[in-house]
């Protein structure tokens, strides 16, 4: 079993797709940011941000004392633009640039190992400039296709050295899988992670707080410790009862109960 020193509070971050009404312009993202340290966040993943320059974006952050360690960037952009995006990652000091979801047109047994070499291809462009490309997946990739999930079919057909995951853990459960399995099989290609609890609503599954719903965070959080994980990346799509800052603030609070120094 993991103890209290092999997980730092110092490896959590907030994705910023959780407050994404609260980012539409550069005042509203330098607002959110302000609100996010004032959380106890000192490390965030940009995703669903408005529009905002490179270098605006990176003195918002820097005067709040606050990292970008990752982001939500296209893959059409990663493809054809690589330097642009090697140059913002570098300038924000920012290594991990992940998908947000395999675009439409690859979701067939055959798409799924093309999607996975042709993005390999792009993966090892990116890491020429010193970022690594992450996988972020939903439940749709737990579709069968012959006997192998389309999420298998994507880490079995891709390059290890270069695909990585920013697995899920709503997305695993919502999708009949198992989070900590998953986490464990992806070790060495593990670097960010997306916690998300599920809770229910009669038969209906809802996003909810860290430790707020069902999902075996003991097991999900050793899993974690196991495969190596560098940042602990909390999110929750839609907050239903609450103020989406205020759900941020009781997943880090019940996180930080969970085994984190």
């Amino acid at each position: 079993m993991a103890t209290e020193n092999t997980r730092s509070a110092n490896q959590i971050a907030a994705q910023l797709y959780t407050v994404r009404e609260f980012t539409k312009t550069e005042a509203d993202i330098a607002e959110t940011m302000k609100k996010v340290r004032q959380l106890g966040y000192e490390a965030v993943q940009c995703s669903a941000l408005g529009p905002i320059e490179a270098a605006a974006l990176k003195n918002i952050v820097d005067g709040e004392g606050i990292s970008i360690i990752a982001t939500h960037t296209s893959y059409e952009q990663m493809r054809d633009e690589p330097q642009s995006v090697i140059d913002d990652h570098q300038l924000w000091g920012c290594k991990h640039a992940a998908i947000g979801g395999l675009p439409g047109e690859y979701r067939t047994a055959e798409g799924y190992a093309r999607f996975a070499k042709e993005a390999s291809e792009v993966a090892a462009r990116l890491a020429e400039g010193g970022l690594t490309f992450s996988y972020h997946n939903h439940s749709f990739e737990l579709e069968r296709f012959n006997g192998r999930t389309g999420l298998e079919i994507l880490y079995a057909e891709s390059d290890p050295n270069y695909f990585k995951s920013e697995l899920d853990t709503y997305w695993i459960q919502h999708g009949g899988g198992d989070p900590a399995a998953w986490i464990r099989d992806l070790k060495g290609r593990a670097d960010i992670i997306h916690l998300k609890d599920m809770a229910m609503q009669g038969s209906t599954q809802r996003y909810a707080e860290i430790g707020e719903g069902n999902l075996n965070w003991s097991a999900i959080l050793d899993a974690c410790v196991y495969a190596d994980v560098e940042w602990y990346i909390i999110e929750q799509d839609t907050c239903y009862e609450r103020d989406p800052f205020e759900s941020l603030g009781i997943s880090l609070r019940n996180l930080k109960t969970m085994g984190f120094a």
